[in-house]
């Protein structure tokens, strides 16, 4: 059984009652989520770019890669990652390389970040989302 607690614009809440590997029955709270890419973007010289973002969740600013929600219809990770390296760096790239995908945290949210190398980076329009606040160093 599974009953929907709540529906957001980040992620939905859950609570599901399972069956586990061993047998066990139990409930879970569980967060839907659905899934990010990040870039990597590397300059020739070996340097990041990299975003000092402030992140209400946890109080105070993180240092973050690009990265988004798969949240626009038919989008693939790639192209995901691609529109937030532009949005967020204002950077394109024209090489990318897929290093894996891992799943943030797994002990009760099923997202999944898709993560990309992007090189042979140029300039490209910046537009930060109103509810960002970004600053990008290298």
């Amino acid at each position: 059984m599974r009953e929907e607690i709540y529906q957001g614009r980040v992620v939905n809440l859950a609570i599901e009652d399972v069956v586990l590997p061993n047998g066990a029955r139990t409930r879970l709270e569980v967060m839907h989520h659905p899934g990010a890419a990040a870039a990597v973007p590397l300059f020739p010289d070996g340097t990041v770019a990299i975003l000092r973002q402030y992140r209400h969740a946890v109080g105070g600013w993180l240092w973050e890669v690009p990265a988004g929600k798969l949240d626009k219809p038919g989008e693939n990770p790639l192209e995901c990652a691609q529109r937030e390296l532009a949005e967020e760096a204002g950077l394109a790239a024209a090489r990318w390389d897929k290093l894996g995908s891992i799943y943030t945290t797994p002990g009760f949210c099923d997202e999944i970040i898709h993560l990309y190398l992007a090189r042979e980076l140029t300039e490209a329009p910046l537009e930060h989302e109103a509810d960002e606040v970004i600053e990008v160093h290298r």
